[in-house]
């Protein structure tokens, strides 16, 4: 499979990177910084500088030729304002969704939030995250890709343990991003899983036995 990741530069996008190339995937990186260009390509995979706030969709389509799935992993970041939740956590990911559609992508994986579910209808800053992170699922659900939405709990740097729980219903809890990586992993290569929401935090299941639940 080859697989373009958005955000390839952010920490769980690393994480993927180096499991998708592990067991034989193709990987092209999309990295907003060109600085970064030269650190992902060290994960063993291609590197496309391509800013999805900025990009145009033939751009961001250009990129994308060739791949059989696309992840949206990329965010504004902890630090960021309202307003580039809006452009990046939300319309950065319906620019990639849009341009998946035009490239021919046929599988579309998007890493979430647990509270996309319900979000708040205040104005605080993690409050517009969380709408924007609904709107990007909504726009997700509603088109014609093999999608999956993953919202995983509050990340923690901990060392991964291959353990999860996995659930279509919300629920919170912490999980390692580690784990979240092998998740999207195993998520790519399970065709039930299309069409699902999965809700992952840490837990007493092996990956693949906690995915197979699930999505069953």
């Amino acid at each position: 499979m080859r697989v373009a990741i958005a955000g390839a530069h952010g920490q769980i996008a690393q994480r993927l990177i180096k499991l998708l190339i592990a067991r034989g995937d193709e990987v092209t990186g999309l990295v907003r910084n060109p600085a970064h260009v030269a650190e992902v390509e060290q994960l063993g995979t291609g590197a496309v500088v391509c800013d999805l706030e900025h990009a145009g969709i033939d751009a961001v389509s250009a990129a994308l030729e060739g791949c059989d799935a696309a992840v949206f992993a990329a965010g504004a970041g902890p630090g960021s304002g309202a307003d580039r939740k809006v452009t990046m956590d939300r319309d950065g990911a319906i620019t990639l969704l849009e341009a998946s559609v035009r490239a021919g992508v046929g599988r579309f994986v998007i890493v979430s939030s647990v509270g996309a579910e319900n979000p708040p209808s205040d104005d605080e800053v993690f409050s517009v995250y969380l709408r924007a992170k609904a709107e990007a699922d909504a726009a997700v659900k509603a088109s014609d890709r093999a999608w999956t939405v993953v919202r995983p709990g509050r990340l923690t740097d901990e060392p991964g343990t291959g353990r999860v729980r996995i659930d279509v219903e919300p629920f919170r809890a912490d999980v390692t991003r580690d784990d979240v990586a092998a998740v999207i992993a195993a998520v790519l290569a399970e065709p039930r899983s299309e069409g699902t929401v999965l809700y992952v935090n840490g837990g007493e299941q092996a990956i693949a036995d906690a995915l197979a639940r699930a999505v069953s």
